[in-house]
């Protein structure tokens, strides 16, 4: 078996994408990001930006938005549909509702969207979101040594992304990052992500004969997982986004098994 389903070509792509969030981060003005933090609010699972004020260049988003539409299709005579489009149609009061519907994850306003002016589906989600992410890891950095709480099951508590990635550090503490705003937070290593289950009976562990570096921790309470990544057997460590890119093989073996990565509300009320 194969350690990666994801071609070198798809990891390159993406490595690029990664490359470009970079220099757009560069151009953002860090104060266009002002994190209010509550305690309460986080213990309770509302994520900081839900909380936070944000300060959106529209005209910059649009740039972002045509520059990675250029990149996704190279070849200008033979640009997609959706390309030419969203070049024609662009507008600040419509940069305003994808980054509003990237942030909140409000996949049927995309989906509407698409069917209504004739876009490839996957296309208008992937660039809203891929554009919205330089804000969001400069709340991230802004707020890394300040949250400590967090509640299981609530996602990342920056930016809400389900918890679906853990790497082992340092003697072993397992740390979960998240792929979308690259915060990361310290979690016991026993702990269920989706439930806060600790009892050793029910959490277990699903190794890969051909990966010994990679493990999927699994509960039985709630039926989450999470993927954990000893990094300290890497050469390098990878980037958090790219990480995830290229362990998806470890959430198609979970999904098999029947474990989730987004587990509902109601069977977290359980514990």
């Amino acid at each position: 078996m194969k350690t990666t389903v994801v071609s070198k070509e798809y990891k390159a792509l993406h490595q690029s994408i990664q490359d470009l969030q970079k220099e757009w981060k560069k151009e953002l003005n860090p104060e266009a990001v002002q994190p209010k933090l509550d305690k309460a609010a986080l213990q309770a699972g509302i994520p900081v930006v839900s909380l936070t004020s944000f300060q959106f260049d529209f005209p910059l988003y649009i740039k972002w938005i045509k520059e990675l539409a250029k990149f996704l299709y190279p070849n200008s005579q033979s640009s997609s549909s959706s390309e030419q489009i969203v070049n024609s149609i662009m507008n600040e009061e419509m940069a305003k509702s994808w980054i509003e519907a990237a942030i909140s994850c409000n996949h049927i306003y995309f989906h509407e969207f698409a069917e209504k002016n004739q876009i490839d589906e996957w296309f208008l989600p992937f660039v809203a979101e891929m554009a919205v992410r330089p804000y969001l890891q400069v709340l991230a950095d802004k707020v890394q040594s300040k949250v400590d709480d967090w509640l299981p099951g609530s996602g990342c508590p920056v930016c809400g992304e389900p918890v679906r990635l853990s790497q082992l550090e340092g003697e072993g503490k397992k740390v979960v990052h998240c792929p979308r705003c690259l915060f990361h937070w310290n979690v016991n290593r026993l702990t269920c992500c989706h439930c806060g289950n600790k009892n050793h009976e029910t959490i277990r562990f699903l190794t890969i004969e051909e990966d010994p570096a990679s493990q999927i921790q699994v509960c039985e309470e709630c039926h989450g997982y999470t993927k954990m990544i000893d990094t300290r057997q890497y050469l390098a460590k990878p980037e958090s986004y790219m990480l995830d890119l290229t362990t998806l093989h470890l959430d198609f073996i979970a999904q098999e098994n029947g474990y989730l990565a987004a587990v509902e509300k109601k069977d977290l009320n359980k514990n």
